[in-house]
Parts: C-alpha cells; sequence; structure tokens
C-alpha cells in the first residue's frame, strides 16, 4: 500500500519553535513543539540563545514525524515561517554564532537610530524601504552587533561573518551548515524587514547598506517566497527533502487567511 505523503511546516517563533506535518487535503496530521528561552540581559534588551533555535527546529521536526511514524521518504517538501527582525550573526568557518540573536522588540538600538534619522527623520529611508528608522529593524541591530562584539567588525569585512534572519539562519545549516555547502538566502517578506533593502528593485542597496556600516558580503541573497531555494542535506533529519517556501509569520498568516476566505462557500 502507498505511503501517506505530507508537507511540512516549520514555523520558528518568538517563544517556541514547531514543526506541523499536513497531508495533500490541508489538514494537519501531527505537530512538534518546544519553547526557548527569552534572554534579558538589560532592560529593553531581548535575545534568543541561536543554537537553541536549531535544536529546537531539529527536536520539532522530529517529534513531529514520529508521533505518526512517518519518516524522512515521506514529506514531500519543507516550508518556513519565522519570527521577523530578529538578528543573527555566525561565523561561515565554524556556524558559531559571534552573538545571541537580537530579538525583534529588542530595543537597545535605539540611539543608533536616532543617529542614522538625523535632522531629515526616522521617514530618511521610508520611500525606499517602507519603513521608518526605528528599533524593530534588523539593519540597526547588525550594526550594533559590528560595533559591540570585539572582532566581529574586523572578522565581517574580511567577509568571515554571516548575517540572516531566523529563516536564513536555519536554512543555513538544513542545508549543510560549516560542513557543508549550505544556502545563504532569505525572501523579500523577511528582507523588507531589514532597513537594507530597495523595495522597487527587491535588491540590497549599497548606500542603505554603507550608512548602517553593513557589509554587502554579510547578506544573504533574496530569493522569491515560493520557490525551490535548497534541499535538506548531510544527517539531518527530512533530508533530501526540497525546501520550497519561506516567509515572515505575518505575511505568511495573511497569506493563510486569504487561502481559508477564498476557499470558504
Amino acid at each position: 500500500m502507498e505511503r501517506k505523503k505530507f508537507i511540512a511546516a516549520l514555523d520558528a517563533g518568538t517563544t517556541s519553535t514547531r514543526c506541523i506535518l499536513f497531508d495533500h487535503d490541508g489538514n494537519v496530521c501531527s505537530t512538534g513543539q518546544y519553547e526557548h528561552d527569552q534572554i534579558m540581559p538589560e532592560a529593553g534588551w531581548v535575545e534568543h540563545n541561536p543554537m537553541k533555535l536549531w535544536q529546537n527546529a531539529r527536536r520539532a521536526m522530529g517529534r513531529a514525524l514520529t508521533d505518526i511514524d512517518a519518516d524522512t521518504s515521506d514529506v514531500e517538501a519543507l516550508g518556513i515561517t519565522n519570527q521577523r527582525e530578529t538578528t543573527i550573526v555566525w561565523d561561515k568557518n565554524t556556524g558559531e554564532p559571534v552573538y545571541n540573536a537580537i530579538v525583534w522588540q529588542d530595543t537597545r538600538t535605539s540611539d543608533i537610530c536616532k543617529e542614522l534619522a538625523g535632522d531629515e527623520g526616522i521617514d530618511r529611508w521610508r520611500k525606499k524601504t517602507g519603513l521608518r528608522i526605528t528599533s524593530y529593524p534588523s539593519g540597526p541591530k547588525i550594526k550594533w552587533i559590528l560595533d559591540n562584539v570585539e572582532g566581529a567588525r574586523e572578522a565581517a569585512e574580511k567577509g568571515e561573518l554571516l548575517f540572516g534572519t531566523v529563516d536564513s539562519w536555519l536554512i543555513w545549516n538544513l542545508t549543510g551548515g560549516a560542513e557543508g555547502n549550505p544556502e545563504h538566502v532569505t525572501d523579500v517578506t523577511n528582507a523588507s524587514r531589514t532597513l537594507l533593502m530597495d523595495l522597487e528593485k527587491l535588491q540590497w542597496d549599497e548606500e542603505l547598506c554603507e550608512a548602517l556600516g553593513v557589509p554587502v558580503s554579510l547578506l544573504p541573497e533574496i530569493v522569491s517566497s515560493s520557490a525551490e531555494v535548497g534541499t535538506v542535506s548531510g544527517q539531518q533529519l527530512l533530508r533530501e527533502t526540497p525546501i520550497t517556501g519561506i516567509l515572515g509569520d505575518q505575511h505568511a498568516a495573511t497569506f493563510g487567511l486569504s487561502l481559508i476566505h477564498i476557499s470558504e462557500p
């Protein structure tokens, strides 16, 4: 008898990571979910341990598979949705983060943002990026890490570091990490929340990168939200499964609600 096939959705959120297996008709067949710590070293600072995010992603995928006795060959594709703006910088040779992930609601970059806004104000780059200069976007968070973590800026300028939001971090690890030939990508919905992407061109903007002191070599390739962007490799769960979708969490929710509305009689 032919085995049932599934689509896996990995939801890397602010408080937990979930993996959900859906069947062909969109029914939820299995779920694995694990929470991670909220690290708050100072008032207004919020961090996550990137290695814990990666560990919980693997655990969630494993739980979702084992709960229904499914295996890798039963999963036809993997999609990823994630907390937006949360910023991770890591060594591309070792896979080790240089600092904890700075979470989207962290406000430590307020002074950086005031300096960037200058006399033109927080709408200085709004036409180009769609964003105001506030502590939410990833760009100022990258700048904070490069300016405050010993040796980070020098390593970044040598091309030794990579930046990613949580989608990029997970995909880089899923597709091989430091031991393989990983994909360093993000989709337009996540890139649009960095303060570094030109909305019309859907490309990183060199002028913005220079203004924030972020080397372009640090940044992932911007890809479509709905496309095959890589394949799970190595000894990972879901190995050889294509990764075919990336969406920031609120964009994903909007898309999902639209589908439900369209399907309703």
